[in-house]
This record gives structure tokens, C-alpha cells and sequence, in this order.
């Protein structure tokens, strides 16, 4: 486990405005409790609380990553067939624990990831 620090900064804070993620035409999530994660160079993340997911259109995956300063990801299936559209720390390091019980879609993966206020 790492800290995240001067030279790994990990910035989690909520998000300002309301975030939908949208595939297919189809709103998966829509939340006014987002959490936005800036970690080193990386480019911001939006963690989502599972409340807000329509988590019914997912399935989990085998796949699992470990981060040394988050802990270890379990990865989702969209139903529709695309393999590993989000990720979940759900026993995140203590560092980030406010992550808890969030999901985090690859932009990639989904037609929009919008934020309005």
C-alpha cells in the first residue's frame, strides 16, 4: 500500500453539478452526489454512488486490478455485451475510502459522461 502524496496526489472531491453517463441512448447513471477524483497526471474521474447506477444493466467480471494507492478493482460487464465498462474499489485504502459504494465508467466505454449544473 502507498500513500497518495506530493509526488502521487489523490484529490477527491464532490462534484459540482449533476453527472450523467449515457450509452445507447440509455441514461446508465444520473447523480447529484458524484465524487470527482484527480489522482497525479491522470485525467479526473467521476465515481458514481451505486444508487445512482443502473446497476441491473450490469453484470460483475472476473477481472480484478490492484492499485498501490486505492486498493483492489472489481470490473462490470454492460448486459449488453461490452466487457469491463466500469470499475469499483468496494474496500478501497483507507486514504480513499470516501470512494466506497461509488462506480467509475471508462469514457471509452460509454457515449457521454456529462456534467451540468
Amino acid at each position: 500500500m502507498k500513500l497518495p502524496g506530493p509526488d502521487h496526489p489523490i484529490d477527491i472531491a464532490p462534484t459540482a453539478g449533476r453527472v450523467t453517463v449515457r450509452r445507447g441512448g440509455i441514461v446508465i447513471a444520473d447523480s447529484r452526489r458524484a465524487l470527482t477524483l484527480k489522482e497525479a497526471s491522470y485525467p479526473p474521474v467521476q465515481y458514481i454512488p451505486r444508487g445512482d447506477v443502473r446497476m441491473d444493466l450490469l453484470a460483475r467480471s472476473s477481472r480484478v486490478t490492484h492499485c498501490p494507492y486505492k486498493g483492489d478493482a472489481a470490473y462490470y460487464n454492460l448486459l449488453d455485451g461490452d466487457e469491463n465498462t466500469v470499475w469499483s474499489y468496494e474496500a478501497p485504502y483507507a486514504a480513499v475510502e470516501v470512494i466506497v459504494g461509488h462506480i467509475a465508467f471508462y469514457p471509452n466505454k460509454v457515449d457521454s459522461i456529462d456534467i451540468a449544473p
